[in-house]
């Protein structure tokens, strides 16, 4: 889920100075750049999100991020990814999947959510909510087209997220948001907690 994005450096003009168009340019990639650092900077995070997938799709729940590393829990699934294990847990399934972290095989939507923060042109602008960072994607560039990120205004702590993916809009909003701290012990996955569940060895599936 890892739902935060930014790109594309401004131009001088030859007189030394930037236009306003540029600046505003660089201002929001700068912004976008210490928020995105925030959450996947290897001091790790935490957050509260709630996502909603054109209304055809809604979770919530609670994720940990500490660089290569990241940890999710929700009613129906969970997962501890210690940078080079990936374990998912389906609670009503009963059932402990095994992959290897890089693996596009855990998730479906994974294939549709890459992003590269280089990929993007950016704007920005106010709004009653926060900091709105608009993130527009190049020609050719697959995955996610545009997005816009809300950030506080004050701490540029994110706020929501809402993404565009071939034609539909996927929104996540955030909440309980904290930058720092994390242990590393977060993301050990607690077997002695699934004894009981059915375990599946994935690690062969790239």
């Amino acid at each position: 889920m890892k739902f935060f994005l930014t790109s594309l450096i401004s131009v001088f003009l030859f007189c030394g100075t930037v236009s306003s168009k540029d600046s505003n340019s660089q201002q929001a990639r700068q912004l976008f750049d210490q928020t995105y650092d925030m959450v996947f900077g290897d001091q790790g995070c935490t957050l509260h999100y709630d996502v909603n997938i054109i209304g055809i799709y809604k979770t919530a729940g609670t994720i940990w991020y500490k660089g290569k590393k990241s940890k999710f829990v929700e009613s129906r699934h969970s997962s501890w990814n210690n940078g080079m294990y990936d374990f998912r847990v389906d609670h009503k399934k009963k059932t402990v999947s095994l992959f290897h972290a890089n693996s596009t095989k855990k998730d479906k939507y994974a294939g549709k959510f890459t992003f590269n923060r280089d990929d993007y042109n950016y704007s920005m602008e106010d709004s009653n909510e926060g900091l709105v960072i608009n993130l527009d994607a190049r020609r050719s560039v697959k995955g996610i087209k545009h997005a816009k990120a809300i950030i506080d205004k004050k701490t540029h702590a994110p706020k929501s997220l809402k993404l565009k993916v071939l034609w539909f809009w996927t929104t996540v909003r955030i909440s309980q948001f904290k930058s720092g701290g994390i242990s590393d012990d977060e993301f050990k996955f607690p077997a002695s907690q699934f004894k009981t569940f059915q375990f599946y060895d994935k690690r062969d599936e790239n």
